[in-house]
C-alpha cells in the first residue's frame, strides 16, 4: 500500500507538537524572521508561539511584502452556493447535523439554475459548490450532473462536499471541477471522534487521506484548514502545516489554498446557541495568517464572511488573497430565502460591490475569478 500522509502524522504526539511550540523563544521567532529563503516547520512553530506575539506589527509588514510581491494588488472573490443541508453526520458544532431537527432541502435543476442566475448578476465567476455529506441524496451522481449543469455559467467551480474516491473525483475533474476544498477540522485524533461521534466523517484516518485521493486524481486545487476553535489552535495549525508541507511535495504539480474557517455561534438541537470550544482572539487570527504567508509565500489565502467587516476590512492587506462576500449559508438562499437553518452565523454581511469598493478604496482589484490556467 501506498503511504499516505496518515503514516507521517502518526510519528507525532500532539502533546509533543504542543510543548515545542510553547517552547519557542523570541530568538527562534527572529531567526524565523530574519531567515534569507525558504522557512521550515520549525520557523512556523515560532511565528505561531507566544513568543511572536510581540512581533506581530514585524510580521504582519514582511507578510504584507511577500504577498505583494507573488500576488500583487489583487483579491480573489468567490461565493458559496449550497446545493443541499442534508447530511448523515452528527458533529458537535454544525447546524446540519443529522440530529439537528430542521428542515432539509436538496435544490432541484430550476432551483440551482434560479441561485445561478442571481449569483451571475453579482458579477461572480468563480462559484464553490456546497453540500452537507449524504450519499443518499448527494452522492457523486447528484454533484456531477450539478457541476455539468453550472460548468458553463462560471469559468471556474469549486466544491466542499463529502470525501470522495479517487476515481469519482477523477469524474469529475473531467465534468469541469477544478478545486476541491477539505477541511480536517481537527488534527487531535482523539479529539476529532468527540467531535464526530457518528456517520462517515467519524472516520479520523479517512478524512485525513482525502487530499492523497485528491492529488492522485489531478484536481488542480486542493484547499486546506481547521476549523478554529475546537482544539488548540497552534498545534492544530502546525499540523496543517505539516499536512501542506507533504502534499506539496508529493504532489507538486497541484495548487493549494488555506482558509481560516473560525467557529462561529450555532444552534444545537434544542435551538441553543452555543459559543466555540476554544476560544481565538482577532490579535491571534492576524499572527497565524502572517505566519502562513511567511511560512509559504505561494500558498493562497482566504478569509471568509465568518469574520466581521472590520476586521476583513484590515487584515485582507496581511496576506489574504481570496475573499466570499455577500454569501449565504443555506439551500436556496440567494433566489429563494428559504426558511432553512443555516450551517453558520454569517457575520459580514456586506453585498459583493460593497466589498470591491472597499477594495478599491484600498487600492486593489478585485478577480471574480479564479487565476486562469493558462496563467499558472
Amino acid at each position: 500500500m501506498e503511504n499516505t500522509f496518515v503514516d507521517i502524522i502518526h510519528k507525532y504526539t500532539w502533546a509533543e507538537v504542543q510543548a515545542s511550540i510553547l517552547s519557542k523563544t523570541e530568538r527562534d521567532v527572529l531567526h524565523a524572521l530574519q531567515k534569507q529563503g525558504k522557512r521550515n516547520l520549525e520557523d512556523f512553530k515560532a511565528l505561531i508561539s507566544p513568543a511572536a506575539q510581540p512581533h506581530l506589527e514585524e510580521m504582519a509588514k514582511l507578510s504584507n511584502l511577500l504577498t505583494k510581491q507573488r500576488f500583487g494588488n489583487t483579491m480573489q472573490l468567490f461565493i458559496p452556493m449550497y446545493l443541499s443541508n442534508e447530511c448523515k453526520n452528527i458533529c458537535t458544532y454544525c447546524g446540519f447535523s443529522l440530529d439537528n431537527p430542521i428542515k432539509r432541502t436538496t435544490l432541484n435543476d430550476t432551483q440551482i439554475l434560479n441561485e445561478v442566475k442571481v449569483i451571475k448578476a453579482m458579477g461572480y465567476e468563480h462559484i464553490l459548490l456546497v453540500t452537507g455529506e449524504d450519499t443518499k441524496y448527494v452522492g457523486v451522481d447528484y454533484i456531477d450532473h450539478a457541476i455539468q449543469l453550472t460548468r458553463n455559467h462560471f469559468a471556474q467551480i469549486s466544491m466542499e462536499v463529502q470525501p470522495l474516491e479517487q476515481n469519482e473525483y477523477e469524474r469529475l475533474v473531467a465534468s469541469g471541477l477544478h478545486s476541491v476544498l477539505v477541511y480536517q477540522e481537527t488534527y487531535h485524533q482523539d479529539k476529532y471522534k468527540t467531535h464526530h461521534p457518528k456517520g462517515k466523517k467519524s472516520n479520523f484516518n479517512y478524512r485525513l487521506e482525502t487530499p492523497d485521493r485528491l492529488g492522485k486524481a489531478g484536481v488542480h486545487k486542493i484547499g486546506l484548514g481547521v476549523l478554529i476553535g475546537l482544539e488548540d489552535w497552534r498545534t492544530d495549525s502546525f499540523f496543517c502545516a505539516l499536512h501542506l508541507d507533504y502534499l506539496e511535495k508529493t504532489y507538486w504539480k497541484t495548487k493549494y489554498s488555506l482558509s481560516f474557517p473560525r467557529l462561529r455561534p450555532y444552534l444545537d438541537k434544542q435551538g441553543n446557541l452555543l459559543e466555540p470550544f476554544v476560544n481565538m482572539s482577532d490579535r491571534e487570527l492576524v499572527q497565524l495568517i502572517c505566519a502562513y504567508r511567511i511560512f509559504n509565500q505561494e500558498l493562497e489565502l482566504s478569509l471568509s464572511t465568518r469574520e466581521h467587516a472590520k476586521f476583513r476590512d484590515n487584515v485582507h492587506k496581511l496576506g489574504i488573497t481570496s475573499m466570499s462576500a455577500g454569501s449565504k449559508t443555506n439551500p436556496g438562499g440567494y433566489a429563494e430565502a428559504p426558511e432553512s437553518l443555516e450551517q453558520f452565523e454569517i457575520s459580514d454581511e456586506r453585498s459583493p460591490q460593497e466589498i470591491a469598493k472597499m477594495l478599491q478604496k484600498n487600492g486593489y482589484e478585485p478577480v471574480w475569478k479564479d487565476w486562469d490556467l493558462v496563467l499558472e
